[in-house]
């Protein structure tokens, strides 16, 4: 995330040389004006750069190269100010690996009734030229994100924000290495899959470590090192009694510390931005870690338990999307349900490890028993989540393609104080509702592991399914069963025959 204020994005304008000089020079003036425009935007957190106004095969093909090989062009947005014939486009397209937006605007935002001639209607040809535009990328079944509306509405700079941050995602999918120490938990299928083929298709590595390769690392710290951890812990959390100076179980949370620490060191040396863990293969740590997999979550890093390496993936792209916005993004699971005639909901939670940059206020540092994985009782951070909308996304894979599920949901304050759960949780309202949206979830084989974000929206997750190629379904307040269902058979044969080229 320390990279993102270098990330560019291009802005490439498509002509022709037919139009003559002077018309060439008002086109690159009015582009030029555009991008220092959507530059200086609050809602697009990246660079916007103005790169050129093209005009033939060549120089687009050049263009599209260059930002292949291009680190910090994390995307290009394409406009056609004019006629731009698009048979000149087919060999640039065809190369194009970043992400690429479609933004279908014109210069002027009215027409100078008055004034307007023939000369206008030459320059100002966006309503054609970017339907011809359109075409060659529909016939090239090239996926892309367009945005119509004039360049200086903040309707347009959202939409242009919201994928510019899901480029941001993509970008870091492409350089991102998740560590997984330990395997999957025994005998569960959702968290399986294939890791060649998800870096054949996201561009992520993922490698597997032994628990040791973390304990080695704790061997190294510093006992001034872990003061300092212990000093953060009790500046920034509530810590219950027993792990206060001199409490019953001081030593649990020095050892949460060292930890954090042992782990922390071995991803930064890596280079790892996410991992998981499991708690059937902990080795010599003496706790399932809790606060330090939180802290780190809260740092940017992705995680999954139970060695789910997709989304562990998916936390940290979302992350990275999520990076300035208001609201946090975690990893989810859905843990129980509160059924009742008038209203069901689910409580969301995990064993531990609920990142709390999704809490209400300071949370509380406890010490509690885990009952599971027959080790020292875990520290971690008990908090409840604000109320307000938010997403669960899923991430699996089918067999012969990866499905992205996201269940639009809204957060609810609990009914109550929950004074005997000792782990970070949420209350939420599925929409449409429970009945639907869990049938619909389990039709589409969704994972019990989600990511839960209040800042990262369906827009978003729409966004990156189209620069991933994968399949998205979406369950919000319009989903009913019967028309998911039709979907999900409609996509078996669309995708069997993408598969075949047909």
């Amino acid at each position: 995330m320390e990279n993102i204020a270098q990330k560019e994005i291009w802005f490439v304008v498509g002509s022709q040389e037919l139009y003559g000089e002077e018309t060439l020079r008002k086109v690159a003036e009015h582009s030029q004006i555009i991008a220092k425009g959507l530059d200086v935007s609050s809602h697009i957190p990246v660079k916007i750069v103005y790169k050129d106004v093209v005009k033939t095969p060549t120089q687009i093909t050049n263009i599209c190269l260059d930002a292949n090989s291009n680190k910090n062009c994390i995307g290009i947005v394409a406009w056609m100010h004019t006629f731009s014939p698009a048979k000149m486009w087919i060999g640039g397209l065809n190369i194009l690996k970043k992400p690429l937006c479609h933004l279908h605007t014109q210069f002027n935002a009215e027409i100078p009734w008055n004034s307007i001639d023939m000369d206008f209607m030459n320059l100002n040809q966006s309503a054609h030229g970017d339907r011809e535009f359109g075409f060659i990328m529909s016939r090239m079944r090239k996926k892309r994100k367009v945005v119509v509306g004039h360049w200086e509405d903040e309707r347009v700079h959202k939409k242009l924000g919201i994928w510019s941050r899901v480029a941001l995602g993509w970008d870091e999918f492409q350089n991102l290495k998740v560590a997984r120490f330990g395997d999957n938990m025994r005998e569960v299928a959702v968290t399986e899959g294939d890791k060649v083929e998800a870096q054949i298709r996201f561009g992520f590595s993922v490698n597997g470590f032994d628990s040791s390769d973390i304990t080695k690392k704790i061997e190294t710290i510093s006992e001034n090192e872990i003061n300092k951890l212990v000093a953060i812990y009790e500046s920034s959390y509530n810590l219950a009694p027993t792990l206060q100076n001199g409490g019953s179980q001081r030593a649990s949370l020095v050892e949460a510390a060292k930890i954090e620490l042992g782990l922390r060191a071995f991803l930064e040396e890596g280079g790892y931005k996410a991992f998981t863990d499991t708690f059937e293969n902990l080795g010599g740590l003496k706790q399932l870690p809790g606060i330090a997999v939180q802290r780190l979550m809260a740092d940017g890093y992705g995680f999954g338990g139970e060695g789910d390496w997709k989304t562990a993936a998916l936390v940290r792209a979302m992350k990275v999307m999520n990076v300035g916005l208001e609201g946090g993004t975690s990893f989810m699971e859905d843990y129980t349900y509160h059924f009742t005639p008038q209203k069901s909901y689910v409580l969301g939670s995990h064993m531990l490890e609920i990142c709390s940059s999704i809490a209400d206020g300071k949370p509380s540092c406890e010490i509690h028993p885990l009952g599971i994985g027959g080790k020292a009782d875990p520290v971690r951070l008990v908090f409840n989540v604000p109320a307000g909308n938010a997403i669960n996304a899923s991430l699996i894979e089918m067999g012969n393609r990866f499905r992205l599920i996201v269940n639009e949901v809204e957060a609810v304050k609990p009914m109550a104080d929950l004074p005997k759960l000792p782990v970070a949780r949420v209350l939420w309202d599925a929409k449409p509702n429970l009945d639907i949206a869990a049938s619909t979830w389990i039709l589409a084989g969704g994972a019990h592991h989600t990511v839960y974000s209040q800042a990262v929206t369906t827009e978003f997750m729409e966004d990156f399914a189209d620069i991933a190629g994968i399949e998205l379904l979406v369950i919000d307040e319009r989903t009913t069963v019967r028309d998911f269902k039709d979907k999900i058979n409609a996509n078996e044969a669309y995708y069997h025959l993408f598969q075949h080229g047909l």
